[in-house]
């Protein structure tokens, strides 16, 4: 019998656990889940405490180029502003 899904392996994407994407962008496992918490990269959460990354979602978020992401940075700078106290995204 025939694959109904010829390319499956070609077109399914890659998620990585906390301690693989942490391993790949050289921070500790907790810094991946505390960026994955303030909303800095995006995550597909399994269970409360199982996360997978999608390495090239977060690359991009990590860069700038998740509009997204940039919003909420936008959003918390304005907030910043506002207040006159100084923000570290």
């Amino acid at each position: 019998m025939k694959d109904a899904h010829p390319n499956r392996e070609e077109s399914r994407e890659e998620f990585l656990t906390a301690r693989q994407l942490a391993e790949v962008l050289q921070v500790s496992e907790s810094t991946v889940r505390r960026l994955a918490r303030e909303g800095r990269i995006p995550c597909v959460r399994l269970t409360t405490r199982l996360l997978r990354f999608n390495l090239k979602a977060v690359y991009r978020s990590l860069d700038g180029s998740d509009t997204n992401t940039r919003s909420k940075r936008r959003q918390a700078e304005e907030a910043a502003h506002d207040d006159g106290q100084l923000s570290f995204l």
